[in-house]
């Protein structure tokens, strides 16, 4: 593995680690050690050194937002009064739980987040009684989203 100043330079036997647990990151090590060929110590060492470069972020569990009643997914494109407000709205939109992210954009927005609420209600309320009474926050447009078609991870 070599790093340049771009980016993280991976092999063919990092390539096939990653692949084994970006589908199922609960793989035994020791299986995919066999399934490749390599011992699981080798394995161990090439995860500790892709941590290190900056490669992989971590691990985590996925909840599902359904089955917890959380069934609408919204964009809102929040246009700032003047972009010296960012920094204050990003700070009050952290303390949001619906605020699921949070992107500095070009274009018309300041702002772009992604939100999820129960329903159509709780978008409202959320609209209405939160994100919109952030100081600086002049206005808002709103997408819903219908259904998340593609779900993935950039392919190694």
């Amino acid at each position: 593995m070599k790093t340049n100043s771009k980016a993280v330079q991976i092999d063919g036997i990092d390539k096939k680690i990653l692949r084994f647990l970006m589908a199922d990151a609960r793989t035994p090590i020791l299986e995919i050690a066999r399934k490749i060929g390599i011992s699981g110590a080798a394995i161990h060492q090439r995860l500790r050194k892709l941590e290190k470069s900056g490669l992989l972020a971590g691990s985590k569990f996925v909840i599902n937002p359904r089955a917890l009643g959380f069934t609408t997914m919204a964009y809102i494109g929040i246009y700032l009064d003047k972009a010296m407000s960012n920094p204050y709205a990003v700070k009050e939109l952290e303390k949001i739980p619906e605020v699921l992210e949070c992107h500095y954009t070009t274009g018309n927005w300041s702002i772009l987040v992604k939100v999820l609420c129960q329903d159509n209600e709780h978008l409202m309320q959320l609209l209405n009684k939160k994100i919109q009474q952030i100081e600086g926050v002049s206005r808002t447009e709103t997408f819903i989203s219908l259904d998340q078609q593609i779900d993935r991870q950039i392919q190694v």
